[in-house]
């Protein structure tokens, strides 16, 4: 799967001469995390929502359903360690405390420059139809390449997005 999502990352990049973004909700987001770090050269940036990066892998509701699905054991050091690590581009981490999947504290990307967290009011399979995490999304691909910024909550935006959450460490 990784390597036919690597090889369709490098085809739409040459095909249109310019970075690409990333978008995955849930283990989508993973995915985009993972092919971020392997091609940060050609990532513009990742938005992820509902994806549980951080935490412990258990934390989520859907653990059983991934280890039926991938056959891999949950919480395995050497898979699950990795995915903790911000992938070396712009990243935006779209979570909500009533996901009901995904535990949202596995969803805080660690805060530094180039990360925000973005909370929305919307369950884990409404999140995708959700308008807050749709205005999110959409600012986050109108900013101008090179020049990404956390989300602005001033204004009305204040009484949508509340604060920005920090993430561990």
């Amino acid at each position: 799967m990784v390597d036919a999502c690597l090889e369709r990352l490098d085809t739409l990049s040459r095909e249109h001469g310019r970075s690409v973004s990333l978008i995955g909700w849930s283990l989508g987001g993973i995915y985009a995390r993972e092919l971020a770090k392997a091609r940060p050269d050609i990532v513009r940036q990742v938005i992820s929502m509902g994806t549980p990066f951080t935490g412990h892998p258990k934390a989520t509701n859907a653990w059983r359903i991934y280890e039926w699905a991938t056959g891999h054991k949950i919480g395995a050091p050497d898979i699950h360690e990795p995915l903790r690590t911000p992938p070396p581009v712009p990243t935006t981490s779209i979570f909500s405390r009533s996901d009901g999947v995904v535990a949202w504290q596995c969803s805080l990307e660690r805060e530094s420059p180039h990360t925000d967290n973005i909370e929305v009011q919307a369950s884990h399979l409404g999140m995708g139809l959700n308008p807050l995490t749709l205005y999110a999304i959409a600012d986050r691909l109108a900013q101008a390449e090179g020049e990404w910024q956390p989300f602005d909550r001033s204004g009305f935006r204040s009484t949508c997005i509340p604060t920005r959450v920090a993430g561990p460490g």
